[in-house]
């Protein structure tokens, strides 16, 4: 596995459009990645963290405009996507009729808008990309699993899986160690607080008050 700078975002963009997985750091922790698009990459992930496909992955975009054209946005999910967007925040959307959707990441949803680095990278490669922890997933998760929170981390877990991660882009420690915030946005119905991560929902609650928006508890 390489370890890449921050500086190296191109190089990990090239791998990810061959087709490999690469982990990225968040706030939160490190990010297992493939093009949403690569369904043999997505494969890997799945297999790596002994995920059922029944919960798919993150769909990231590099704009809440991309989200708009593929998916049915509420009022409350515009509300929402302006003011947490980019950011920790993932809405549960559900896809417009006749777009293609990507197998991994099911329907409705889940979609987010990074910022920092996964932000970057998604804008580097120019396409939408497939995420999640880099961890393996419950209920196979034993009480050693935890999402990885160092590079360091990320190599134990490759080498304990097999995963066959391309690289990690070492950002150092991520600091949070919790989960995004995710908020269902139904079509034509008000948004409802899924669960609480970094992103809280008294800002939540704000995003939706721009326009006298409902509660959300």
């Amino acid at each position: 596995m390489k370890v890449l700078t921050i500086g190296q975002l191109p190089h990990a963009a090239r791998l990810l459009v061959a087709g490999e997985v690469v982990a990225l750091p968040t706030p939160r922790w490190y990010m297992l990645c493939a093009r949403a698009a690569d369904s043999a990459a997505t494969d890997a992930v799945f297999r790596a963290k002994q995920r059922p496909d029944t919960k798919p992955l993150l769909l990231l975009l590099d704009s809440p405009a991309t989200a708009d054209a593929w998916f049915d946005l509420s009022d409350d999910a515009r509300l929402l996507a302006s003011g947490l967007w980019p950011g920790d925040l993932a809405l549960r959307l559900p896809w417009k009729a006749g777009v293609k959707r990507f197998a991994a990441v099911g329907s409705p949803a889940l979609v987010g808008c990074p910022e920092g680095v996964l932000g970057d990278l998604v804008g580097v490669v120019g396409e939408p990309l497939a995420a999640a922890v880099c961890s393996v997933s419950t209920p196979a998760a034993g009480d050693e699993d935890h999402p990885a929170l160092t590079p360091g981390q990320v190599a134990a877990f490759d080498r304990t899986t097999g995963a066959g991660i391309a690289a990690v882009v070492d950002d150092g420690i991520c600091p949070h160690g919790r989960h995004m915030t995710v908020v269902d946005c139904p079509a034509g119905a008000a948004a409802r607080l899924r669960r609480q991560g970094t992103v809280h929902a008294r800002a939540v609650e704000a995003a939706l008050a721009q326009s006298g928006g409902p509660d959300v508890g």
